[in-house]
Parts: C-alpha cells; sequence; structure tokens
C-alpha cells in the first residue's frame, strides 16, 4: 500500500471513530461554552470600555484553544487505545510506511480539534466584532495551527506513555498550564512579571493572538503568526519523529 493512501485511509478511519463517538462533540464544546458563559457572565466588562469588542469577545479566542487542547488529549488516548486493542501494531506491520500510519493520527487530531474550535469562534459575529471573510479565514487557519503544535506533542507523549491515565497526568502538567497561560483569559500587560515572561514563551499564546487579532479586528499579525508556525513546525517535527516500540509481554504496545 502507498504512503499517501495508507495515510488518507487511516484519516478516514479517525473521522468515521469520530463520528461514532457524539459525547466528545459535547464533552469539548458543551464544556467551553460553559466555561464561557460562566466567565463572560461573571467578569462582564472586566476589560476595555464601552467602545471595546468587550470581555465576552475577549474570551472566545481562548475558549477556541481550550477546545484545541482538549481535541488533541482526546485523539492521543485514541491513539493509547488502538496500541492497547492491538490495531497499532497490526498497522506498525502492514506494509504502509511509518510516516503515514503516525502521519494519519497527526491529521486525524488537528482536523478534527481544528474543526470543533472553528465553530466557537463562528459566534464572534454575534459578540459585535466583524472579522469578515479575511478574518474567518485567517481563525481556520489559526486553529488548524495550533491543533497541529498541541496535537503533535500530545501524540508524541502518547506514543511513551502506557496507559490513559498516566497520560492524563502529563496532559494536566503540561497542556493545562500552557491553555491557562496562553492570553485566554487576560492580557499579558495586566499580568505579574513572573507570569507575563511565562507567557511570553509560551507557544500557545502566539496562536491564541494571532486568532485574536484576525477575529476581532480581521488583522494579520505578523509577529504572533511566525509564533504560531514555529509551534505548528515543532508539534509536527515532534510527531513525526517518533520511533514507535515493540509491543511487550505485558500487553500490545507499539
Amino acid at each position: 500500500m502507498s504512503g499517501s493512501r495508507a495515510l488518507f485511509a487511516l484519516t478516514a478511519r479517525e473521522w468515521r471513530r469520530f463520528a461514532r463517538q457524539p459525547s466528545r462533540v459535547v464533552a469539548t464544546l458543551g464544556t467551553a461554552a460553559a466555561l464561557w458563559g460562566f466567565l463572560a457572565g461573571g467578569f462582564a466588562g472586566a476589560l476595555g470600555d464601552g467602545e471595546s469588542p468587550g470581555y465576552a469577545l475577549f474570551l472566545l479566542p481562548g475558549v477556541a484553544m481550550m477546545a484545541v487542547t482538549f481535541g488533541a488529549i482526546f485523539g492521543a488516548i485514541s491513539l493509547i487505545q488502538d496500541r492497547q486493542a492491538g490495531f497499532l501494531q497490526s498497522a506498525l506491520a502492514s506494509p504502509a510506511p511509518l510516516w503515514s500510519v503516525v502521519g494519519a493520527k497527526l491529521l486525524a487530531v488537528a482536523t478534527i480539534a481544528g474543526a470543533q474550535a472553528f465553530l466557537i469562534l463562528l459566534a464572534a459575529p454575534a459578540l459585535g466584532a466583524r472579522p469578515g471573510p479575511l478574518g474567518l479565514a485567517l481563525g481556520a487557519l489559526g486553529t488548524l495551527s495550533a491543533s497541529v503544535g498541541v496535537g503533535g506533542v500530545s501524540l508524541a507523549l502518547a506514543w511513551r506513555i502506557d496507559s490513559t491515565e498516566g497520560f492524563h497526568g502529563v496532559m494536566n502538567l503540561l497542556l493545562m498550564p500552557m491553555w491557562l497561560l496562553s492570553g485566554a483569559f487576560f492580557p499579558a500587560d495586566s499580568a505579574h512579571p513572573v507570569l507575563r515572561a511565562a507567557m511570553a514563551v509560551n507557544p500557545l499564546r502566539w496562536t491564541t493572538d494571532a486568532v485574536r487579532a484576525a477575529i476581532e479586528h480581521g488583522r494579520f499579525d505578523a509577529h504572533a503568526w511566525i509564533g504560531a508556525a514555529a509551534f505548528a513546525a515543532l508539534g509536527a517535527g515532534a510527531a513525526l519523529a517518533v520511533k514507535p516500540r515493540p509491543a511487550t509481554t505485558h500487553g500490545a504496545r507499539a
């Protein structure tokens, strides 16, 4: 089987799997909507004045990044489940090249998580923003690049972790702080100097800034997009550089 055929076949399998699990959509979008509603209602007017888009709109890109984070976590957990079920070992033993198996996981995670995050951004016009076609296109590209970055890092770790419990622990230690310090809730300028320094080197913050500029103002923030592209490249490189280990006697393991 050629690499491209295997890539698209395995990606389609992940999408079919996603379609059979509506609870994933409910968990991701429902949690995002609830969090946005609580924070927007509780801190309405906390940012800006009457002429600004308001805190509800400010939160929207950060909530979209939460959907990206959740989508990446679900996708990486599916890799662990495939390994435990023996499917992943069978795929790796097939004639399909390794890059197509790994790439299919990354492509599926990125497109599924990115699509869910973009659905959240579509609420921007209802909040008073006028992103226009360019802003929406940049928003879609931003959620996709964030999904590649976060998804790639998640998958690279999932290849090395044996259980979903262990993976959850690592994700709580790594991804949740990244999201909280992404500028989702407060701008870096108003943060404590220590937090401001952490936010300055947080790759997810760059993507959040790029999406916020696109959605709120229909603007291309070149500086933020350089960081967002670098993060996507890092995530893709981390995912594609993995060298799956052989199965052990304790269970199917790739």
